[in-house]
C-alpha cells in the first residue's frame, strides 16, 4: 500500500472522529481536508462514509449499557418503547429529505467555489450563539431535563432540524443539538440525543453507500478504509468523552466563533485558488 495514501487516510480518520459530534460540520472539515490532502476521488466519498461508521461505533460503545437496556426492555418497558419510537420518529424527515434531495443537494451546494460550506458554517454559528442566548434567558429555561423524558413531538422537532445536516458544512450533531435546545431539551439532553440518532443515520448512510459502491472497491482498499475507520474510531473516542464533560459547564459558543472564523477562512482561502473540491 502506498504510504502517502496511509498517512492520508488517517489524517483524514482523525478529522472526522474530532469534528463528527461536536457542532462545526465533519462534512465540511472532511472537504477541506480531501481537497489539501488531494483525495477528492469517487473513492474518498466511500471512504467518508466508512470512517463515519469508525465514530459511531464509539457511541455503540460509550452508551452499550442504555442500548442494551432499551433492546431487552422493549417486550415489558413502556420507557425503552417510547425511547425507541422517538429514535425512528426522529429519524424519519431526515431519511425521507435526503432520499427526495441528495442528488438535488449535490448539485446545486457541492460546487468549486467553497460558498455554501462556508455560508452554512458561518450561518450555523450564529444561530448556535442566538440559540445558546436564548437558553441563558430565564423565560426560556430548558423544560426537558432527562432524554427518556422526550415526547414523540419533541422528537419529530429534532428529526426535522436534523435535516438541515443535508446542508454541506451545517453539522447533523449541531443541527440536533442546537434544535433541540431551541425546542426546549437541556443542553446535555440534546447532546445525548444527537448521540443516539446518528446511529440508525450513520449506519444507514453506510449501508446504502456500500451497497452503491461495493463493485468499485478491490483488496487494495481494505487496509486504507481500515486506518481512516480505526482512526476516526480512537479520535472519536477521546471527544466524545471530553464532550460530555465539557457540555456539563460550558456552552457551544467558543464552537460557534470557530465554525464564523473557520468559515471565512475557507471563503477567502477558496477564492483566492487554495482550495478546490467538486463531488
Amino acid at each position: 500500500m502506498d504510504w502517502i495514501l496511509m498517512v492520508k487516510a488517517l489524517i483524514l480518520g482523525v478529522v472526522e472522529g474530532l469534528t463528527e459530534f461536536l457542532p462545526v460540520s465533519s462534512t465540511g472539515h472532511l472537504i477541506v481536508a480531501g481537497s489539501l490532502l488531494n483525495f477528492t476521488d469517487a473513492q474518498s466519498k466511500t471512504f467518508d462514509v466508512v470512517i463515519q461508521f469508525g465514530a459511531i461505533l464509539v457511541i455503540c460503545w460509550e452508551y452499550r449499557a442504555k442500548i442494551a437496556t432499551v433492546v431487552t426492555g422493549l417486550p415489558t418497558r413502556p420507557d425503552a418503547r417510547r425511547f425507541t419510537l422517538n429514535v425512528i420518529i426522529a429519524t424519519i424527515p431526515a431519511i425521507v429529505f435526503g432520499l427526495l434531495l441528495e442528488k438535488h443537494i449535490k448539485a446545486v451546494l457541492f460546487s468549486p467555489v467553497p460558498v455554501p460550506v462556508s455560508v452554512a458554517l458561518i450561518v450555523g454559528g450564529i444561530v448556535i450563539l442566538w440559540a445558546e442566548a436564548r437558553q441563558r434567558d430565564r423565560n426560556s429555561a430548558p423544560r426537558v431535563h432527562s432524554v427518556d423524558d422526550l415526547s414523540p413531538a419533541d422528537a419529530f422537532k429534532v428529526g426535522l432540524a436534523q435535516c438541515f445536516a443535508l446542508i454541506p458544512g451545517t453539522s447533523r450533531s449541531g443541527a440536533t443539538i442546537i434544535g433541540g435546545m431551541l425546542f426546549g431539551l437541556d443542553r446535555r439532553v440534546a447532546t445525548e440525543f444527537s448521540f443516539f440518532l446518528a446511529i440508525p443515520i450513520i449506519f444507514g448512510a453506510t449501508i446504502y453507500e456500500m451497497a452503491k459502491y461495493w463493485k468499485t472497491l478491490t483488496v487494495n482498499d481494505i487496509g486504507l478504509f481500515a486506518i481512516g475507520l480505526v482512526a476516526a474510531f480512537v479520535s472519536a473516542f477521546v471527544c466524545v468523552r471530553w464532550l460530555l464533560r465539557y457540555v456539563a459547564s460550558h456552552d457551544f459558543s467558543a464552537f460557534a466563533w470557530y465554525r464564523i472564523g473557520f468559515g471565512l477562512l475557507i471563503l477567502i482561502v477558496g477564492y483566492s485558488g487554495g482550495l478546490s473540491w467538486v463531488d
